[in-house]
């Protein structure tokens, strides 16, 4: 089973079983058994489409005869892929990508009339377009993004920066990966990485973060498999390290799946004093766990916990309290480019569990200690407003400027939104509370 196909099954699953693009495509490039060299197609391929569905549609109906409603979902499918490959990649060959996409038609959807036909004719006929086809004009069409989405993200971000995070959304986003400095240093990891045939990088205002490309597969990777690295992006690692945690403190993640604060948290402290990692589902908490004993992280214990639920023993027991709220995600939409085909209304009440989770969490956090909030969406009702809100009902606590590297302006407020283009980092939004003795 080639690239193509995986990409085409992996889109399937997201239109009919509502899956996460990030997670069925993993299962299905392990279940096809793709080598480096296919993985990395076809997660181009099928990140590429999600990311760019609505021009794809946009072409598409130009090179139609008919409705674009009318058209079989599984061929559209193929013609995106196929559309995709044509426009927006410049080393398959056309005849190439013509002949797969029907190959395609031929072996999944051969009930459909014509079906390979209609395939063969679309592409062809956009061979022959080029670059003549009409272009869009809106934001919508042109970066793929609902409307209603485009308005929620310039209410937050403003005109001035919404057309370079909304290019940023599409763009290829690299493997970004923090050294496992328990275990050796980013030199060294380097050097194995490239040993291994990656492409890497040093970050460029990271500290021991290392950027990847051409990785496919990285658990294949013989210094993923010992426990030198992991994946997380320097948003996420900037948020637990403006906590500034001290050595030997007792940290508490509520919402720590699938682990990489924990673990920056636990290479922050040099490996010293104790840190909870809570999920509400088992399975995450198993691969929390999982996580941490291929780090060799020693000092962790992972447990099955609903943040909004009060454990008695933990009150005042925690030095720091990192929550990493569940939230809309819109701060991802490059790495999970279906999020933006969610619709927003479903997400409106968020901000209540989000409230609820960090008063909640704030009990735990001794006198002195730190209460982080932070979450990967850009929205002002589950960011500044949460916060605001739990400032007024919890006078003991109070923002703290964030410590910040030199690539960014002194922060005075205690609250940080990263936004998409701006710093090559996924939108996020952190802020650092601190309870008075």
């Amino acid at each position: 089973m080639g690239a193509r196909e995986t990409a085409l099954g992996a889109l399937i699953a997201c239109r009919k079983e509502e899956a996460w693009s990030n997670g069925i495509l993993k299962t299905y490039i392990q279940r096809d058994r793709l080598d480096r060299r296919d993985a990395a197609l076809a997660s181009r391929l099928c990140y590429g489409v999600l990311q760019n569905r609505l021009l794809l549609d946009f072409y598409l109906q130009q090179l139609l005869t008919g409705k674009l409603k009318d058209l079989h979902p599984g061929l559209r499918d193929i013609l995106h892929l196929g559309l995709y490959q044509l426009y927006k990649m410049d080393k398959i060959p056309d005849a190439a990508v013509v002949n797969e996409s029907v190959s395609l038609a031929k072996k999944y959807f051969p009930r459909q009339k014509n079906g390979p036909g209609l395939v063969n004719a679309v592409l062809r006929a956009a061979v022959r377009a080029g670059d003549t086809l009409q272009q869009p004009k809106s934001y919508v069409e042109r970066y793929s993004h609902p409307q209603a989405l485009v308005d929620l993200l310039k209410d937050y971000v403003g005109k001035q920066r919404l057309e370079p995070m909304l290019r940023a959304n599409n763009e290829i986003v690299p493997t970004v990966i923090q050294v496992n400095t328990l275990r050796t240093d980013a030199d060294s990891l380097l050097l194995q990485l490239e040993q291994e045939g990656v492409t890497v990088e040093k970050h460029g205002w990271m500290p021991d973060c290392l950027v990847l490309t051409g990785t496919g597969d990285l658990e294949r990777l013989e210094s993923f498999q010992r426990g030198l690295f992991y994946v997380q992006d320097c948003a996420a690692k900037l948020s637990v390290l403006c906590a500034q945690l001290p050595e030997n403190a007792n940290i508490l993640d509520c919402c720590a799946a699938p682990g990489g604060k924990s673990f920056a948290a636990a290479i922050a402290m040099g490996g010293t004093g104790t840190i909870t990692s809570c999920d509400i589902h088992s399975h995450k908490a198993t691969l929390i766990e999982k996580g941490a004993c291929r780090l060799g992280i020693e000092n962790l214990t992972a447990l099955v916990q609903d943040a909004s639920v009060f454990v008695p023993e933990w009150e005042q027991k925690m030095d720091a309290v990192i929550a990493d709220v569940p939230c809309s995600g819109y701060g991802i939409i490059r790495k999970k480019p279906d999020i933006r085909y969610k619709d927003p209304a479903s997400m409106e009440e968020l901000p209540v569990l989000q409230k609820k989770i960090l008063s909640n969490q704030a009990r735990y956090v001794k006198p002195g200690g730190v209460l982080l909030y932070s979450t990967c969406t850009l929205l002002y009702r589950e960011n500044e407003a949460v916060v605001e809100a739990f400032i007024k009902e919890h006078p003991d606590f109070a923002l703290e400027p964030l410590p910040l590297p030199g690539v960014f302006p002194e922060n005075t407020s205690g609250m940080l939104a990263l936004v998409p283009g701006e710093y090559d980092t996924d939108g996020f939004f952190i802020s650092r509370l601190r309870r008075k003795l």
